[in-house]
């Protein structure tokens, strides 16, 4: 089964739902399939976010605003550079970070946080039809 991502009448992309999700050609199918925040000038899944205490290579710095509890998992919302972030971790996660409002910490996409985005095709191209 295929979707057709439509926005102002115009096809962003076709494809499953696997591969819309794990390969969005633009932020605005990236945010239609699911929570997404902001790092740096890219959109990311808060789950696709690693935290860490120690400045790492290619990690941004960040503060600590707010850490949620929610069940199994943890919000922890972030302000980089000014902007509004947050990353989704486990709540072991949280623990071993020992995460607390104020706190500095270091954020980067996972391997698998890290896209690109792909050139949608047309249904023209494709061989799709959308009829």
């Amino acid at each position: 089964n295929e979707i057709v991502v439509i926005a102002g009448g115009r096809v962003e992309q076709i494809g499953t739902p696997d591969e819309l999700y794990e390969r969005p050609a633009n932020d605005f199918v990236m945010s239609f399939l699911g929570p997404v925040t902001r790092l740096g000038a890219n959109l990311v899944r808060p789950h696709d976010l690693e935290l860490s205490t120690t400045p790492d290579p290619g990690t941004v710095a960040a503060t600590v605003d707010r850490v949620i509890r929610l069940g199994f998992e943890v919000r922890v919302e972030l302000c980089v550079d000014g902007v509004a972030s947050w990353a989704q971790v486990t709540r072991d996660e949280c623990e071993r970070l020992g995460l607390s409002v104020g706190d500095v910490i270091f954020v980067r996409p996972t391997p698998r946080g890290r896209r690109d985005l792909v050139t949608p095709a047309t249904p023209v191209e494709s061989g799709r039809s959308l009829l």
